[in-house]
């Protein structure tokens, strides 16, 4: 075996231990939240040593990071494929899709929204732009139902609309509190857009 094949061998086993090391942290964090999620408790489920698994991502802030970036990117890629020949229907089918991954992922999507960096370094850029792409795709349908506001007006309606839904799916499925039965919070999800697109001058899909 000459020493190309040998580099390409032990690629090979790098690639294969990152993306177990990966798979590993997501599985934890998907059912058992990112709390429970400890890093000797992945390198032994991976069957290699903690240092390994720093030496893969850098820190361990790294692996759950690289968990989030595939979180918020199967997000987008869901919402994006919403039907956009109604700008109104297309709304109202953000925001279904949206409870649909969240139900799917609540998990997953918590530990994109509530994890904290070690030693307070600053969340990195890349992510938080992932996250306004994905607030983005509401922009095209206001756009086209407001077509007289503002591109200010636009990006603080689209926030204001993902982060309402946001938070009334989060607390609707968080199981500390009394959880909503998700017909029901489907139900609260068209209400709020049927109130809040009203209140527009908009008229609710139907």
């Amino acid at each position: 075996m000459n020493n190309v094949q040998e580099e390409s061998l032990r690629d090979q086993k790098k690639n294969r231990r990152r993306l177990q090391i990966l798979e590993i942290a997501r599985s934890i964090i998907a059912t058992k939240g990112l709390r429970s999620l400890k890093v000797r408790d992945v390198a032994e489920a991976a069957g290699c040593s903690v240092g390994s698994v720093y030496n893969e991502f850098g820190d361990f802030d790294g692996v759950i990071l690289t968990v989030n970036r595939e979180t918020v990117q199967a997000l987008t890629e869901r919402l994006g494929g919403v039907p956009a020949e109604d700008p109104v229907r297309q709304l109202y089918g953000l925001a279904e899709t949206y409870l649909e991954f969240f139900a799917e992922n609540a998990n997953l999507l918590r530990s994109l929204f509530e994890h904290r960096m070690e030693d307070d370094r600053p969340y990195p850029d890349d992510i938080l732009q992932m996250v306004m792409d994905a607030f983005a795709l509401m922009h095209p349908p206001l756009v086209r139902v407001l077509p007289d506001a503002d591109d200010v007006k636009i990006a603080l309606l689209s926030r204001t609309l993902f982060s309402a839904v946001h938070g009334i799916i989060s607390l609707g499925l968080e199981e500390r509190m009394i959880a909503v039965p998700p017909q029901m919070l489907r139900q609260q999800v068209t209400q709020f857009l049927d109130a809040h697109l009203l209140g527009l001058g908009i008229l609710p899909a139907r």
